[in-house]
Formats: C-alpha cells, structure tokens, sequence
C-alpha cells in the first residue's frame, strides 16, 4: 500500500470533517467527521487504496476530550514544560498541551492521516506541535509530561504502552492517561484523579455519555512518598 501524498491527506481531511468544538474542549477547533460509518468506508474507496487504518483522527475520543479538560483545568502543571501526547490521533491532547502554555508540544503518531489532521488542527488554533512519525514506545527524550489518551483499545499495543509510560512515570516525568476504563486498561497500576462524563457517538461508543478517568501510575506517587520519608 502506498500512502497518498501529503497535500492528497489534507484535502481528504477538509473535504470530509468541519471545524468543531469537542464537547469537554469548546476553547478549542478540531477537524471532525459528523458521520463515523461514512468516513470509515471513504478512506478506504475514494482514495482508492486498502488497508488504511480507520480514521480515529477524525474523531474526538473520550479519553483524549479528558485529558484535555484536565490540562485546561490544570494548566499550571503543563506549562513551560515539554511535553509529548502519545498515539495523538486529532491532536485534541497535544493542541490542549500547546493552549495551556507548554514550552515544547510532541505529538507522535504512525498514521499519515492522523499527521495530517494534527497539523492541520494545529494551525487551526494557532499552536505549534511537532509531528512525529514513528513508534516512541520504549524512546525517552526526556519529556517532563507524558500524556496517552485512549490507548487501551488493543492488548498488545496497551500492554507495551503502559509498560513504556509507567517506566517514564518512575523516572519523575508526570504521566497522564485518559481513558473510559477500556478493557485493557492496566488499571491495577493507576490510580484515578479527575472523572467526566463525556459526550460521545453511539456509531461510536457503547453509550452517549461515557464516564471517562484520567489517571496517574501508582508507582510515581509511591516513589514520591519513599523520597519524602527518607528526607531530612
């Protein structure tokens, strides 16, 4: 399969999502779909190719519309920091990373698509993220935050995540994971500290409103609490 080229992607996006605001993040623009099935099946027979991966970029998901309006909520954690949204498909984390006054945004992501709305949802709000197209699982570019929305949807891919993010989160980074308490979330490593309910997609989710966590490691306030009690 051949990705189709960069200007083909953007175009393909305009043409098929309008600029909208996510229920939990209306200070923000994304390019959304209006339809899922719609879109679904134009990826794959208007341009002409197979295989693609379903559009998830179109498409505000719970957890990521969560950690959004926890970094909205929370800005002074987030800013002036460096921060990479893992897996960013909208960009929806990344750009709330950005608005909340980051000093570096990464968001990494290995659909051309997703690239391709990321960019685009950038400019959309006037902030800079850098794309990076590859797997980072396992990379430690020394990123003070670490965001993952949505990433426990598969259980290899989420079990390889958490790993990798909770490696991170012993390191000192703050690590932060939105999700609707998906079947493979690791949550015997997490604990939760903020809940929404979000309004979703039944093309989507299983219900309207998804009662959706963002969550913390375990072992990042565990490592704090031995630091603290062996300090003078």
């Amino acid at each position: 399969m051949t990705a189709a080229p960069a200007e083909e992607r953007a175009a393909f996006i305009r043409a098929n999502t309008r600029l909208l605001a996510p229920p939990l993040a209306p200070e923000m623009r994304l390019h959304l779909a209006d339809e899922a099935v719609e879109l679904w099946t134009k990826t794959e027979t208007q341009l002409q190719a197979s295989g693609l991966p379903p559009p998830f970029w179109a498409f505000a998901w719970a957890g990521g519309q969560a950690l959004a309006r926890w970094i909205g909520d929370h800005s002074g954690r987030i800013a002036g920091r460096r921060a990479l949204d893992f897996a960013s498909g909208s960009g929806i984390v990344a750009i709330a990373a950005a608005l909340a006054g980051a000093a570096k945004v990464e968001a990494s992501e290995i659909d051309p698509f997703a690239q391709a709305a990321i960019a685009l949802n950038a400019a959309a709000n006037g902030v800079s993220v850098d794309v990076l197209a590859e797997d980072v699982i396992g990379q430690d570019r020394g990123w003070d935050v670490v965001l993952a929305g949505d990433v426990a949807y598969e259980r290899d891919m989420a079990a390889a995540a958490f790993a990798w993010l909770e490696g991170l989160a012993r390191r000192g980074a703050l690590v932060l994971v939105g999700d609707p308490r998906r079947s493979y979330l690791a949550l015997d490593r997490l604990e939760c500290v903020a809940e929404y309910s979000v309004p979703t997609s039944r093309a989507l989710e299983d219900a309207e409103i998804k009662r959706t966590g963002v969550f913390v490691f375990k072992a990042a306030r565990e490592k704090r609490e031995s630091r603290d009690a062996g300090a003078p």
